[in-house]
């Protein structure tokens, strides 16, 4: 079991962006909260450049740690679909294999690994018996002669896929827990209820990454998956391209090195949170995944770091306060649990502030970092909106829509949305939002923007 050496101990920073004064009895306080995690993954511990910040953005509190002793062992359970769809076209399924393999190739060596064919029930590929093997160049070359005997055939029912991939990596004794799951069709053979329950029975447990190939799945079953469990969702269009994809997944999962990170928010008597989200690099509600911890304190779940920076968006609601007044609005820091099961280990911090003034000028001016994400998390839910307007016929609604999408996308500087967004409607002006529904869209391109509609980017310089 391997610990961190004194040269790749991992490093934490949170920095707060906000505009901290209120008009005279003002209650909501706005606040980007930037974590970065540096030296303990992938970048080999170069700082990672953060986001962008404007002049005229107020001086950040920062607060920064590194986590002594914290385990760098992994496991990993990639699930593949085998179902009988898988077989159409019939390369689909090589492709599979030939992905699966391409992984298998990036695991690390000592990482623990199993394979899971996934139908209406799901089975061990590799190693077998309830166990997850350990990468060297042997059990590698074992798993890609196992994956040969891959084929379609059944339905598919993933919460099963999900729970085998839980007992199996609940048994192993590592600090990060990784699934990847791919497929290519609905989740006919279970109920949702049963797909939520093993969503539920998962969460906190294992992060995964979902992959849905071709343009047969259900975007909302895929993203909902990534979405409950901390990972990433992605369309793989043309299955060619499903190696390219499963090694980047891979090589991500290998650069993780803390897992089980929360944010923790206190709140002094008479605030509350209202609400948190995850606005960079995606936009993720965190506001219903609260658990207490202790008087005023709820944890929000992080998931697994290896070097990268990551912003969230906290809004508090303070009591009413008069000019000159000013109160610490909430403390934002970044816990992780105690091997030992003890208390939970801080690993860095940042306050957020409220000071109520009768400068109009200070009181109304919006932090640029706070208006940006707001921006970008009514871009993702304008482009929802507008492709349900779409499928439902409601073409006004899906024109104006997607309209302000594009709109939100050209003045965020977001060139990959508006790229995605210009497949789906002839854009007119894009600084109005004036745009035209395309006649003719491929599916593979409606699904690529609404798989990918919550992603953002950093705020720009």
């Amino acid at each position: 079991m391997a610990n961190f050496s004194k040269s790749n101990v991992p490093q934490f920073t949170v920095e707060v962006y906000q505009n901290e004064f209120l008009p005279e009895g003002g209650r909501e306080v706005n606040a980007i909260v930037t974590v970065t995690s540096t030296g303990g993954g992938t970048s080999g511990g170069i700082p990672l450049a953060g986001p962008s910040r404007s002049p005229s953005s107020v001086s950040p509190i920062t607060s920064t740690s590194s986590i002594p002793g914290q385990r760098t062992d992994a496991a990993v359970v990639v699930m593949v679909d085998c179902s009988g769809s898988m077989d159409y076209p019939p390369t689909k399924m090589r492709n599979a294999r030939d992905a699966t393999a391409a992984a298998i190739d990036t695991l690390r060596d000592g990482t623990a690994f199993a394979v899971v064919s996934g139908t209406h029930e799901a089975a061990e590929v590799y190693p077998g018996g309830g166990r997850l093997a350990t990468a060297d160049a042997t059990t590698r070359a074992r798993a890609k002669e196992a994956l040969r005997r891959l084929s379609a055939g059944g339905g598919t029912a993933i919460g099963t896929w999900l729970r085998l991939a839980d007992r199996l990596l609940g048994d192993a004794d590592v600090s990060i827990r990784h699934g990847i799951l791919l497929t290519d069709g609905r989740n006919e053979h279970e109920t949702p209820e049963d797909l939520r329950a093993a969503l539920d029975a998962c969460a906190g447990r294992f992060t995964c990454d979902a992959r849905g190939v071709g343009t047969d799945w259900e975007v909302k079953e895929v993203t909902g998956i990534a979405s409950a469990l901390l990972g990433t969702a992605d369309i793989v269009a043309d299955p060619s391209g499903l190696a390219a994809d499963f090694t980047r997944m891979m090589e991500n999962a290998m650069g993780k090195e803390v897992a089980d990170v929360a944010l923790r928010l206190w709140t002094p008597v008479g605030a509350e949170i209202a609400f948190v989200k995850q606005v960079a690099p995606t936009v993720e509600e965190l506001t219903g995944r609260r658990t207490e911890a202790g008087p005023r304190a709820g944890d929000y779940p992080t998931g697994s770091w290896g070097d990268e920076s990551r912003d969230y968006h906290v809004c508090v609601r303070v009591p009413e306060a008069g000019v000159g007044r000013e109160m610490l609005a909430a403390r934002a820091s970044l816990v992780i649990p105690d091997p030992a099961g003890g208390t939970p280990r801080p690993l860095a911090q940042g306050l957020v502030r409220a000071v109520w003034t009768d400068d109009m000028a200070a009181s109304t001016s919006i932090n640029p970092q706070v208006a940006h994400y707001t921006g970008q998390a009514e871009l993702a839910h304008v482009i929802q909106q507008g492709l349900d307007a779409r499928k439902s016929g409601d073409f006004d609604n899906a024109t104006a829509k997607l309209g302000r999408a594009v709109q939100l996308a050209a003045a965020s500087g977001n060139e990959d949305t508006a790229k995605l967004l210009a497949k789906v409607v002839d854009v007119v002006d894009a600084a109005t939002g004036t745009v035209r529904l395309k006649a003719r869209v491929t599916e593979a391109d409606e699904m690529t923007l609404e798989t990918r509609s919550t992603k953002t980017v950093r705020v720009k310089k």
